[in-house]
């Protein structure tokens, strides 16, 4: 069953993204993030009470502190330029661009927590990236100019490093305290610092006017469901029952699903090199995680 869970965690990630890709068309980044931040918050409240109770998690003064900011880097801002990054390049390039994810992790937690890279583990690294180039870059494509390209790129990797930051810091506490807790707190965090970010720089009237302009609601309400609240029940369950680094490697299959969901439902190309691409960073990463 954790084979599975992490599978289907995959799976609803990758169609949370496609429908994001759609929402994207007529809602910002920053707008789309808020709201599904605000939502995702609204429903681990009562999760939280089910599992937990009412009593707090323990986390002494730093540790709340680092919770905070993680969520902060790696919800507010992390998924802010990701849903940018789709946007700007579509959705197959951001789904495998996102798959530096492990790799950005293992990496910085071996600068902050000591853990060491195996000489099979760089060579996984050196594959991922190939993937990403040879989906990412062509010479005479049409469907998006190199400037996009270019931006895309930066946001989407940049999203994934900063994702990375905010997990490797809160990596010592939720090995230590309530998972569902440190995942409420983030989110929570995420949503507070968007809201006061938007009163520092007085941005409500221009945030509501997009609210309150025709958007897919419908889309925007069900990718938000599926990407920040049911892809997170799964992922915890898929970690719970199965082996770490399978269900990392397991969880990485949502690029395959990105491309294959965006061929689908949003008429993008399916290429060789988008396979071909797809293939080798998953590679990649399975010799950087299993090994």
């Amino acid at each position: 069953m954790g084979e599975f869970f992490s599978i289907a965690c995959a799976a609803c990630w990758a169609l949370a993204v496609i429908l994001f890709r759609r929402s994207g068309e007529t809602l910002p980044a920053f707008e789309l993030n808020l709201f599904k931040n605000v939502l995702a918050t609204a429903l681990m409240v009562p999760t939280i009470l089910i599992f937990h109770g009412t009593g707090l998690p323990g986390y002494s003064a730093q540790q709340w502190a680092i919770v905070v900011v993680s969520g902060v880097i790696g919800i507010a801002v992390a998924d802010t330029w990701y849903l940018r990054a789709l946007n700007l390049m579509g959705a197959s390039r951001t789904g495998v661009v996102g798959m530096l994810f492990s790799p950005f992790v293992i990496l910085l937690s071996m600068v902050f927590l000591g853990e060491a890279l195996r000489p099979l583990q760089y060579l996984g690294l050196v594959v991922v990236l190939a993937g990403i180039l040879i989906v990412t870059w062509h010479r005479h494509r049409q469907d998006v100019s190199i400037r996009a390209l270019r931006l895309g790129v930066a946001f989407g990797a940049g999203s994934v490093a900063l994702m990375a930051i905010g997990i490797v810091m809160v990596k010592p506490i939720l090995e230590t305290h309530d998972f569902l807790w440190t995942v409420g707190v983030r989110l929570a965090a995420g949503a507070f610092g968007m809201l006061l970010f938007v009163t520092l720089s007085r941005g409500w009237q221009r945030m509501w006017l997009h609210y309150r302009s025709p958007q897919p609601w419908a889309t925007v309400i069900f990718a938000s469901l599926m990407g920040s609240y049911v892809s997170m029940i799964l992922w915890l369950a898929g970690y719970k029952l199965t082996q770490a680094s399978i269900a990392a490697v397991l969880n990485e299959t949502a690029a395959a699903f990105i491309v294959v969901f965006a061929w689908l439902m949003l008429d993008e190309a399916l290429t060789r090199r988008k396979v071909v691409g797809v293939s080798l960073a998953f590679t990649g990463v399975s010799l950087i995680v299993l090994l």
